[in-house]
């Protein structure tokens, strides 16, 4: 038999795969994929247990149980000043990804524009060439990793159909300010583009910064799916649970093709997560969590020569290579591993064009004693 066409030719492994499938190889400290290598909270895993005997594991309701959409709707209109709500409003969804691309899928067809910030996580353009659209990218420039909203406006046309953000944006670890967000608003007042604010980190911001999620500003909430992920927020990559919300008219068309995608995601984890997150420090002190771990690692790292700023959010920290050498950041990234140990990501995989800046983007989601090691070898560099 011959094999059709692919619809995505170009496509292969992701770069996340490929480097910690060769930090496995060769035995490498690996601060590439993102993932914590620490144990989840035992009172997280005790919920989970619970609920397994409990008699939830059958299939749970299409959006997700009540309660927890109950939980998760309160959670996000006591900090962001939002009104969504539990019957119409949020699905929990298989990762935040599934998210993403249901999304996408539910709006995006041949010949539309959706607009994707560079550099920027590599789940969204795959998901618009598929469907036949256009992905639109605006290369914001390192270190500062801003957006040029004049460019944003003479990109915008008759067939923008989305534009996707990303705060705090993975890889860079900036966060959008007020703003950006009040100008985004002002770009799309009048049209019928959707946004797509993809604001799984959404709890990791460090240095007395804010959070600007799209919930905040009403008239950009309207038009909004924003995208969220208990995976990022509670160290359990692993379990693939995050959710969505986003007006019902919106939720309605999502949920026209969830049904038909996953239907339904993990009933005892849902059940767990709920009565995990009655405890708002579970997720309110997350920041100071992360932030400890990243000023651990850039002052472990300080007299290295690697040129940095600190991280404003995520739990990744970018910093430029100049210094050390002139090579490409996929080769400098390759021989890290194979000869020094150390698995990074580098950023021009990201890039448009793979422009490279020689940038590399280090995971400080780790124990102690990884990042000490981690930074015995950046510090020989």
């Amino acid at each position: 038999m011959k094999l059709p066409n692919s619809k995505l030719p170009h496509l292969g492994t992701t770069i996340f795969t490929k480097m910690s499938k060769l930090a496995h190889e060769h035995k490498a400290i690996n601060l590439s994929q993102g993932f914590p290598d620490f144990s989840p909270d035992p009172i997280l895993l005790d919920e989970v247990t619970k609920a397994i005997h409990s008699a939830k594991n059958q299939y749970a309701p299409l959006q997700g149980i009540f309660s927890l959409r109950q939980t998760l709707c309160y959670k996000l209109n006591k900090l962001y000043g939002s009104n969504y709500q539990p019957e119409t409003d949020i699905t929990l969804t298989a990762g935040a990804t599934q998210a993403i691309f249901t999304a996408i899928s539910a709006f995006v067809k041949a010949g539309d524009e959706v607009i994707v910030f560079k550099p920027a996580y590599d789940c969204y353009e795959p998901a618009i060439e598929l469907y036949g659209g256009k992905p639109v990218l605006i290369q914001m420039q390192a270190p500062n990793y801003q957006i040029d909203w004049e460019e944003v406006a003479a990109k915008i046309s008759s067939k923008t159909k989305m534009i996707i953000i990303n705060s705090p944006h993975n890889p860079s670890g900036k966060i959008l300010q007020q703003k950006d967000l009040e100008k985004l608003q002002q770009l799309v007042k009048d049209t019928n583009i959707i946004i797509l604010s993809d604001e799984v980190y959404e709890h990791l911001f460090y240095d007395n910064q804010k959070h600007y999620s799209v919930a905040r500003f009403p008239q950009l909430a309207e038009r909004s799916f924003i995208t969220y992920s208990f995976g990022k927020t509670f160290h359990v990559t692993g379990w693939k649970l995050g959710y969505c919300v986003a007006p019902k008219e919106l939720m309605r068309e999502f949920n026209k093709v969830h049904q038909y995608n996953v239907f339904c995601v993990n009933h005892p984890m849902q059940v767990a997560i709920n009565a995990y997150l009655q405890n708002e420090k579970h997720y309110l002190g997350l920041a100071e969590f992360y932030q400890q771990k990243r000023d651990f690692f850039l002052s472990l790292i300080k007299d290295s020569r690697l040129k940095f700023t600190p991280s404003q959010g995520t739990y990744f920290q970018t910093a430029s290579y100049k210094n050390i050498t002139h090579e490409k950041d996929t080769d400098f990234a390759l021989r890290l591993i194979k000869e020094k140990g150390l698995a990074t990501i580098p950023i021009s995989v990201f890039n448009k064009n793979q422009q490279d800046d020689s940038m590399l983007r280090f995971c400080f989601a780790k124990k102690e004693e990884t990042l000490k090691a981690a930074a015995e070898i950046i510090n020989k560099l």
